[in-house]
């Protein structure tokens, strides 16, 4: 199934302006290259120096394109910060999708892989850090604009894992199912904002503990490709 049916049901929640943003910038030529040169300079500069030292001046001159290019392309600051936040945010659910439609007949592998792939995605990177520490409740300059205009990044992650699972023969009820994606992607999750191993060694653990629990350990014979 590709990507985009997969993700509909969270995605229209995740990305709810969008499409108003796209008509903001249709009348103007090459608006979503403008736009995404845009977005990736605010995520260097609030990286650098924190989401307040990001003025309309200063992001134009990092993106190369002049101050009305960026009012037009991206609206408003808030419309920028938000924008920004779920283009990072949604990189968290490619990842995580692309590593079950890599292993479609093997959930520990898809799972593996879902986990391994989020943590190397999040080293090194602040934004996406600050983005799961404020869905964790942290004090950060985002978390308003989270709790605002966006659906938790925590929830959405739960909805496209489900989504995933359930194309697997799993014999447990629906809510233990649930109950062990919850646990997979809340630890998953702590390890982005707190690491305590590498992300291959964190993923070795989590699949192992979800294959102990599935009875499935017998199948475990190394790290997983």
């Amino acid at each position: 199934m590709p990507c985009r049916a997969a993700l509909s049901r969270p995605w229209s929640r995740l990305f709810p302006t969008i499409d108003h943003m796209a008509e903001v910038t249709a009348d103007y030529e090459d608006p979503i290259s403008s736009r995404s040169r845009i977005i990736a300079a605010a995520v260097r500069l609030t990286c650098a120096d924190g989401w307040s030292k990001v003025t309309m001046g200063r992001l134009a001159g990092e993106a190369g394109v002049s101050r009305q290019t960026v009012y037009n392309a991206v609206g408003s600051r808030e419309n920028l910060a938000e924008a920004m936040v779920l283009t990072e945010s949604a990189k968290f659910v490619f990842t995580i999708v692309e590593g079950f439609e890599n292993h479609p007949d093997d959930l520990l592998s898809a799972i593996h892989a879902a986990v391994e792939n989020t943590l190397v995605l999040a080293e090194g990177n602040a934004l996406l850090r600050a983005v799961v520490s404020a869905t964790h409740g942290a004090d950060t300059e985002l978390l308003p604009l989270l709790t605002t205009h966006s659906e938790p990044l925590l929830g959405t992650l739960m909805v496209v894992v489900q989504d995933r699972v359930d194309q697997y023969e799993i014999d447990l009820e629906p809510e233990q199912i649930t109950a062990i994606i919850d646990m997979v992607v809340r630890s998953a999750l702590s390890h982005v904002m707190q690491p305590t191993a590498t992300p291959r060694k964190t993923a070795d653990s989590i699949t192992w503990f979800v294959a102990r629990i599935l009875g499935l350990a017998g199948e475990l014979t190394g790290p997983r490709a």
